[in-house]
């Protein structure tokens, strides 16, 4: 049967850390309200320690959409803590979300601190942000490089102190999929069905989302993404990505999330619209070439039965529709077609092979023919029977 997968959107949290990614705390609210009508699960709206801003954006998402989990980032410590549950004091929902770093690379050269002592920092910080709200979320920072050992000894301590979901991100992006799927099985499985096992993978390798879906086939069933992938460095997991591969692949991937898929790419050009940069062109799902078709062989395949080239239907994520791109690589069919569209529907044979001798011609001096070039090369091939 297949089963539920968690979105905890980080768009407004991790994503806005990342450079040329800043918002304002009404953009936030302008953000939010699309990721509540995409249907996120999780909406991580700041981390309040960090600035006033980010104070005053969680407290107005939590006030604006009453009916949302909305959650705010915190250190393990009692300053954090306490600043993250004045901002949700006005959710109906509140998650505190608690972090501390757990690899002995962090734990040496960052915290200085033993593993007892960060141990110890845990647990009294679960059990005080309990006391604000029942649900609490443990991110073990850098779970990927942590000693598993360890990792699972904490993931414990962390439940056993009031933590409802335990997160094992791989903050650098270190990890492969086989040895991130190895390391979250044996969590889920010492965990049993006292805690949600969630995941937060970063994109330094490339690797967000395939070490998200292999979390997810191991066990995990929360995954933190953002909207276009962006975040700190490289990235996290793309959310448009993780979740069409499973809406897609329903076949081999027996997972659903409660995701509007239609709101996909509308989020993508709102969030594009309010940052310094989009996706580029060619990002899956969202990217402006998701579902464009240059070369003729393809373009002939797709006029003749969409899905020879698109495994998924545009309309699906948001997007109208696919888009044939007229260039040095296209063919007469899709020419013909085009010719169509623009007022020359009945070329005659010669006329069109006139029509593609200019085109192609033209084709190899421009990247992409626009619209009008190829009228003004219809008009000309047929101007002969105009004056006739």
């Amino acid at each position: 049967m297949s089963q539920r997968v968690y979105i905890f959107d980080t768009t407004l949290r991790d994503g806005e850390q990342s450079p040329g990614c800043s918002m304002t705390v009404s953009e936030k609210l302008k953000m939010a309200a699309k990721l509540v009508d995409l249907g996120v699960d999780v909406l991580e709206a700041g981390f309040p320690i960090a600035s006033v801003g980010d104070f005053e954006a969680v407290q107005a998402v939590s006030r604006e959409y009453k009916d949302m989990s909305v959650a705010a980032l915190a250190r393990c410590t009692k300053l954090d803590i306490e600043r993250a549950a004045e901002a949700l004091k006005d959710a109906r929902r509140p998650r505190l979300h608690t972090f501390m770093a757990t690899s002995d690379i962090h734990l040496k050269f960052k915290l200085k601190k033993s593993r007892e002592q960060v141990m110890e920092e845990v647990v009294k910080s679960i059990q005080l942000a309990r006391q604000f709200c029942d649900d609490v979320e443990f991110s073990a920072e850098d779970a990927a490089r942590t000693d598993q050992d360890y990792l699972e000894a904490i993931s414990k301590a962390a439940v056993a102190a009031g933590a409802r979901t335990i997160n094992l991100p791989d903050t650098v992006g270190y990890s492969i999929p086989s040895e991130y799927a190895q390391l979250i099985g044996r969590i889920v499985n010492a965990l049993g069905d006292t805690a949600v096992v969630s995941v937060h993978c970063h994109d330094d390798l490339g690797l967000a989302v395939a070490n998200s879906l292999a979390a997810i086939e191991a066990g995990a069933r929360q995954i933190e993404c953002t909207i276009n992938g962006i975040g700190e460095r490289a990235g996290n997991c793309s959310l448009e990505e993780i979740v069409m591969i499973l809406k897609t692949r329903g076949d081999k991937l027996p997972y659903f999330t409660g995701i509007n898929t239609e709101h996909l790419y509308s989020a993508s050009v709102l969030l594009a619209s309010m940052i310094t940069f989009g996706p580029q062109p060619n990002k899956a799902i969202v990217g402006e070439n998701a579902f464009a078709h240059e070369a003729g062989i393809h373009q002939d395949g797709y006029l003749k039965e969409k899905s020879t080239y698109e495994i998924i239907d545009p309309r699906t994520v948001g997007v109208p529709e696919g888009r044939l791109v007229l260039g040095k690589h296209s063919g007469r069919h899709a020419l013909k077609d085009r010719c169509a569209d623009l007022g020359f529907p009945d070329l005659t044979k010669e006329e069109l092979d006139a029509v593609y001798k200019g085109f192609c011609e033209l084709a190899d001096r421009v990247k992409g023919v626009r619209n009008d070039a190829i009228a003004a090369i219809c008009r000309e091939a047929t101007s002969s029977r105009v004056s006739a």
